[in-house]
């Protein structure tokens, strides 16, 4: 870059199911300082466009691509790269989120990722973190719209990380209807947050914090209020108790006086405010400080300089080891099979940034099952990578890594890709081949170094070079390849052997 050039551009966007968000930074310095350019926010209300079956309606997906196409716009010129978008609880529960996502892409010009619930709360903590001070541990609190966050840490990151499954929006919708409040409605949305957090709380009470802070929208909203009626300082449990008896005397949301809260925030302001007393409650909570920051921030800074392959690998290394798996022998079929990736990438278009690493994970993780059972191990393993809370993963990647572990073992079958993936399930299936042929190269689980190999792709032709007289002297590895060339000839695949006699070499 010149030195006359404008100093590079990054974007965050958080499709969240009360508002849309973007934020557009300008890094200015080497450890994560960024001087913010622009914010946009709009209350799209996603969270409320779900039907009793979760769908998406036609109207929620009619202001959400309108919001998009005005983010798009201001993202125009801005590489892959400098943009990160995430989606997070509606378009986790909507059954249709897949078509609408494909259309959100093109409105926003940009991949839109559906994160997890484990990989909300860790990104949330990294951008509150940073508003921080002190060495102790921290609490963060985040109330969304669909979900709440819970996440205790210290300086260097998070320890424990919980999502649960309530927000001020479904919680407003299912408590305060038509937006009636009474002091039984609001005890029953105390009392069925509290329940939802009765599993979590001694788990983060037992690790214990220095300071309390909340980053929502909500969490900002009660310190706004509070501020403005004379409380000022950090929330605590008399300061809400004080607004729910405002709303529970107003005994409607628009009738109520809430000063400092929008009319878009109160409506939901009810089921905020029922979780919020709730966390107070069973965390036994003193008081909490609002934060300024939040999941946006979290994903600019991943994108300053974060690796999120780090935290990847980190979630799939930290299953291998619960699960038992032989570590060295899954790394030796990982370097086997990213060897052959290399070899084939460009021939069949396949990315390292993604692909390649997918592969990587599922070669590590293909054993994962065996903890459960030997005999299908693949599907257990399946299984237990999409169950898994993997930080660092959003859904379609932890889709993408289920259906490759699904498919390392047993008959390779598209079909049970695509059900395992509703993507793109081609490349998934190359990918596959590559791991497959890896796993059977390593059957003996010698450790000595494997001779050197080549592999070639055409279409949908592989072919295996291996040196004159191997497969002769190892009469396993010559039978377990002849086997995948049957395996991989009913799922649309070809695989030539170099040294293996003529009868049993099908044609390219």
């Amino acid at each position: 870059m010149s030195a006359a050039a404008s100093p590079p551009q990054l974007a965050a966007v958080d499709l969240g199911t009360n508002s849309f968000h973007l934020v557009v930074v300008r890094p200015t310095g080497p450890d994560g300082e960024f001087q913010v350019l622009d914010r946009l926010k709009v209350p799209v209300r996603l969270g409320e466009g779900l039907d009793a079956d979760d769908h998406l309606r036609p109207d929620a997906q009619d202001r959400a691509l309108a919001c998009l196409e005005q983010f798009g716009q201001r993202l125009q010129g801005l590489p892959r790269g400098a943009v990160r978008a995430v989606g997070t609880n509606t378009l986790r529960r909507a059954r249709n989120a897949l078509p609408f996502l494909t259309r959100a892409r093109a409105a926003l010009g940009h991949k839109i990722e559906v994160i997890t619930g484990t990989e909300e709360a860790r990104l949330i903590f990294r951008g509150v973190n940073r508003d921080l001070s002190g060495p102790g541990r921290r609490l963060v609190v985040d109330i969304g719209g669909g979900s709440t966050e819970l996440i205790v840490g210290d300086p260097d990151g998070p320890l424990l990380l919980e999502s649960r499954e309530m927000g001020c929006v479904r919680w407003t919708q299912r408590y305060f209807p038509k937006g009636q409040i009474s002091e039984k409605a609001y005890e029953e949305a105390l009392v069925a947050a509290r329940l939802q957090l009765r599993e979590c709380a001694r788990p983060l009470r037992r690790l214990g914090w220095a300071q309390a802070a909340g980053s929502s929208g909500t969490i900002r909203a009660v310190g706004r209020a509070l501020e403005a009626v004379g409380r000022p300082g950090p929330i605590t449990a008399a300061g809400i108790a004080a607004l729910a008896e405002r709303l529970i005397e107003a005994k409607r949301v628009d009738k109520a006086v809430l000063p400092g809260i929008g009319g878009s925030r109160a409506s939901v302001f009810p089921g905020g405010l029922a979780i919020l007393a709730a966390v107070f409650a069973d965390l036994q909570l003193e008081g909490m400080a609002p934060a300024p920051s939040a999941l946006r921030e979290g994903v600019i800074l991943e994108l300053l300089g974060g690796s999120p392959e780090d935290v990847r690998a980190a979630a799939v290394t930290g299953l291998c080891r619960r699960a038992g798996v032989d570590l060295p022998h899954a790394r030796r079929v990982r370097r086997t099979a990213e060897a052959l990736f290399d070899e084939v990438a460009a021939a069949w278009s396949l990315t390292r940034h993604r692909h390649r690493c997918l592969l990587g994970w599922a070669a590590e993780l293909h054993e994962v099952g065996v903890f459960i059972n030997h005999d299908d191990n693949h599907v257990h393993g399946a299984y237990l990578v999409r169950h898994t809370e993997l930080p660092g993963f959003n859904r379609q990647d932890q889709a993408a890594l289920s259906a490759l572990v699904l498919a390392a073992h047993g008959d390779l079958d598209e079909a049970r890709l695509r059900e395992e993936y509703p993507g793109r399930t081609p490349p998934l299936l190359r990918l596959a081949a590559v791991l497959r042929i890896a796993i059977r190269l390593h059957r003996s689980r010698s450790e000595r170094d494997l001779p050197p190999l080549r592999l070639q792709a055409s279409g949908d032709a592989l072919q295996l070079g291996l040196p004159d007289g191997y497969l002769a002297a190892h009469p396993l590895t010559r039978a377990d390849l002849q086997a995948e060339q049957r395996d991989l000839a009913a799922a649309g695949l070809t695989l030539l052997l170099t040294g293996v006699p003529d009868e049993v070499r099908p044609e390219i």
